[in-house]
């Protein structure tokens, strides 16, 4: 099912999202629910913070053919490359903006599996670089907190004014 996106500034933007305790049928109803979401935006990864599940889950799936999509509960980087890739980043809950963000271009993420299970996977490129968006999601931050406070207080300008 479609869930609608917070708009910001909506506190819950803001706050940290708990940890999941346990991989549950409801849990997977959440995963679902943010697949659709992130697939009728079109997007490359949800945190559930943005449809207001305040909950340590993400999705991935920056797979050209779709259908990929990677599941986590808790995610947390546990190794970060020292290279840096830029890309440029957007986000529903900010719409019709965008800016560059330069992040570690690699990363291995430990998170709970659609099983329940401890996972460590490798992400690179986009796949790296969604990974870390939804983890600052899952920390109560945008990716517009990695700018300047110019550059993030024109970026919020311009998004008030393209919302209008």
């Amino acid at each position: 099912m479609t869930r609608r996106i917070l708009s910001w500034p909506d506190k819950r933007l803001r706050t940290p999202a708990a940890p999941v305790a346990a991989v549950t049928d409801e849990i997977r109803v959440h995963w679902d629910d943010m697949i659709d979401t992130m697939e009728a935006m079109p997007g490359v990864g949800l945190a559930a913070p943005q449809i207001g599940v305040m909950l340590r889950l993400a999705v991935v799936d920056a797979s050209a053919e779709r259908g990929r999509a990677v599941r986590m509960a808790n995610p947390e980087i546990v190794h970060a490359s020292v290279e840096l890739r830029d890309h440029d980043e957007a986000s529903p809950c900010l719409p019709g903006v965008s800016a560059t963000v330069s992040r570690p271009r690699a990363v291995t993420v430990r998170f709970l599996n659609v099983a329940g299970e401890v996972e460590e996977r490798d992400f690179v490129h986009l796949w790296a670089t969604s990974v870390q968006h939804q983890i600052d999601h899952l920390d109560g931050k945008m990716y517009f907190d990695r700018l300047s406070r110019l550059r993030r207080d024109r970026l919020i300008r311009k998004s008030t004014k393209w919302g209008r």
